[in-house]
């Protein structure tokens, strides 16, 4: 026996109770598949397949490469920053690729998971990867990238070996602090601008104690408050996507 909508009181224009209300002239199913041709228009590339293999997830893969900050237009704004402090090291031997890589890393950090950053975030809702893989293996990318780009631009500008590696540490505290604001507020501009802003003020605290721009990279004393800042963050990051995956099932 069937029963009705009128006998049981489930209708569509009646607001149920812990639930979200969506307007009655938005196709979900519509908006859904939108989003998934949209990901998976295109046929992988070699990039894609390799990482494919390498994570045993088509899925994770197709992911990886749709993060904002690991497209080519990002990547080469990316070398063309870190070129531009190469030239400026040269000329006036002041070592700015340390101080510019750790900036440059935090904004890609900022920009690769969340809501409203890419077409991908709604597949990683859905796929049987955590959240927190998606952003792992999203963050390790970038991250590594960007060393990479540093370490060639320190090498290129003749940077010492101390210098060229000292960068690393910091950068990994201010990208995880990039990467804890952007995911609390879920805004990667917000990340971006607490990780440029923290690391602003860091390099010139370090220049007004001690006379040089570079202390923020070079000193030995602020390795352990860089690692406090790095592990902290990561912490938030954690307990702020545990949330933003409750919210997404809950509704």
């Amino acid at each position: 026996m069937k029963v009705s909508q009128d006998m049981t009181g489930d209708r569509d224009d009646v607001p149920v109770p812990g639930q979200p209300q969506w307007p009655r002239d938005v196709d979900l199913h519509r908006v859904w598949l939108g989003v998934a041709a949209e990901v998976w228009r295109r046929r992988p590339g070699i990039v894609e397949r390799l990482a494919g293999r390498t994570l045993r997830s088509p899925g994770l893969a197709r992911v990886l490469v749709t993060t904002p900050s690991l497209l080519i237009g990002w990547v080469i704004a990316s070398a063309v920053v870190l070129a531009a402090g190469v030239f400026a090291t040269l000329e006036t031997g002041m070592p700015l690729v340390a101080l510019l890589a750790p900036a440059v890393a935090a904004a890609g950090v900022a920009y690769a998971y969340g809501p409203g950053i890419d077409p991908a975030w709604e597949l990683s809702q859905s796929m049987a990867v955590s959240d927190r893989m998606v952003l792992l293996v999203r963050v390790v990318a970038v991250f590594a990238l960007n060393a990479a780009l540093g370490v060639a631009a320190s090498a290129a500008s003749g940077t010492a070996a101390a210098v060229t590696f000292g960068w690393l540490v910091p950068m990994t505290a201010v990208s995880a602090l990039a990467l804890a604001a952007a995911t609390v507020t879920r805004s990667a501009s917000a990340g971006v601008a607490a990780g440029l802003a923290a690391w602003a003020i860091t390099v010139l605290l370090a220049h007004s104690a001690s006379g040089q721009l570079i202390t923020a990279v070079a000193s030995s004393v602020l390795v352990a408050p860089y690692l406090a800042v790095a592990a902290a963050c990561t912490a938030v990051v954690w307990f702020a996507t545990t949330r933003i995956h409750k919210e997404s099932h809950e509704r």
